[in-house]
């Protein structure tokens, strides 16, 4: 008897195969007996009708409760009416009964599927949102790789913040200094440029703001890329391609993913680059118009990234924002008052998924900054240090790999795109 996975079912009609797997719902008519069947590859409809099995086979199957583990012998058939496959049931082996299910088919609120999350993600919405982000993360190493990027680690442990604005978590490093959980590696991997001269790093960081907004993790997994001699118009051009690339895959590899999640894919096939740009003044003079209350020096809020993106089935750059509220590695323009920066915002009301900038690459005007951001200079003599020995032209770009997969997925809070959410309020199970 073959051993086959649900995924491979279509390869093997009409043939007796094994399968194992769990029995995620079941249903009975009293001589027939359907078992929604699940594996980790995808999901099948086992049939047991007791009037082709023996009687041993028939009282196995009365035995079987939601989450029972089974392995299943039997032959693959094609749905009469679909394109989907069934195994109707010759023998049958108990792995283990499972217990009563506490997550039922009953609503439930998102304190108990939370607490219970080491179980909801067997539900199919969780399964498919995972397995959606394991294509997300393959394209975006697949897209690097092809671009010339080398993946670099940088520390989670770090002695400082990235930025100065952020709340970092601080313990004990051993009984000598403080140290920081990383907010970002974005620094670290800049240092590696000048050897590689593109390159990512691709991790957990974490971030202690006091914020329970649907956007906002403790922990999260952040993808950041480096490139020499790239500047902020092709720094762009890498990050709308990026994105481009990734829903292609998405909608390639998980057209069954998205259908349980009743994603609608019109808006995801219009992604295709280039994506719309308006500079951070044009943003305002807009959001003022759409009646939005934002100062020409203010950052955007959700409502107005919403109302920025409304009209346009595209993603948009947000750029050269006041350099005054944004981080102090960030290039300035000639005017010394914009920042070559970006923020590339999801249309949907998905909001920012990007953040990236042209790097300063000159050494007394980061020194300068440093002085200005009023961070420790000792802490950054290294990082000032990139500026004097061949410094060069560089951007760079971060992407939140939950918000990225939350807007794919069309889920409503990020807490659902990662498997074990940390937030404010939760950091169990």
């Amino acid at each position: 008897m073959t051993k086959i996975t649900i995924s491979k079912a279509a390869e093997f009609i009409g043939q007796e195969v094994q399968i194992n797997g769990w029995v995620y719902n079941l249903r009975s008519s009293g001589s027939i007996c359907f078992l929604q069947l699940r594996d980790g590859s995808g999901f099948i409809q086992a049939i047991v009708n007791k009037a082709e099995v023996k009687a041993e086979v028939w009282e196995l199957a009365e035995k079987i409760t939601i989450e029972t583990s089974v392995e299943l012998l039997g032959k693959i058939s094609k749905h009469p009416k679909k394109e989907e496959y069934e195994l109707q049931v010759l023998d049958i082996k108990l792995v283990q009964i499972s217990q009563e299910y506490p997550v039922g088919k009953k609503e439930h609120g998102p304190d108990f599927l939370l607490d219970m999350r080491h179980l909801w993600l067997r539900a199919p919405s969780q399964w498919a949102i995972q397995r959606i982000r394991n294509t997300v993360i393959n394209g975006i190493y697949e897209f690097l790789n092809k671009q010339d990027f080398i993946k670099i680690d940088s520390p989670i442990l770090t002695p400082n913040a990235c930025e100065g604005t952020t709340e970092l978590f601080e313990i004990n490093y051993f009984d000598w200094t403080k140290a920081y959980l990383s907010q970002s590696g974005q620094l670290y991997i800049e240092a590696a440029i000048f050897a590689h001269g593109r390159v990512f790093d691709f991790g957990p960081v974490f971030r202690a703001e006091k914020s329970k907004t649907r956007r906002h993790l403790t922990e999260f997994w952040m993808m950041d890329a480096e490139a020499a001699f790239v500047e902020h118009q092709e720094n762009m051009n890498i990050q709308e391609n990026l994105i481009s690339f990734v829903i292609q895959k998405v909608l390639e590899q998980n057209q069954n993913e998205l259908a349980i999640l009743e994603r609608n894919t019109e808006p995801l096939k219009k992604i295709k680059a280039p994506f719309g740009r308006m500079t951070h003044a044009e943003a305002v003079k807009k959001l003022n118009k759409l009646g939005s209350d934002i100062k020409e020096n203010d950052d955007l809020g959700a409502d107005d990234e919403t109302l920025l993106t409304q009209d346009s089935e595209v993603p948009i750059f947000v750029e050269k924002w006041p350099a005054q509220i944004k981080a102090f590695y960030m290039k300035r323009d000639t005017s010394g008052k914009v920042a070559l920066c970006d923020d590339l915002i999801a249309p949907e009301g998905f909001g920012e998924i990007i953040g990236g900038s042209q790097r300063e690459d000159d050494y007394e005007t980061l020194l300068q900054r440093i002085k200005e951001h009023k961070l420790p200079l000792g802490e950054f003599q290294w990082y000032l240090d990139l500026r004097k020995y061949g410094s060069v032209p560089h951007s760079g770009f971060g992407i939140g790999l939950e918000r990225l997969v939350g807007w794919i997925c069309g889920t409503h809070h990020i807490r659902e795109t990662i498997p074990f959410p940390r937030m404010i309020n939760r950091i169990r199970p």
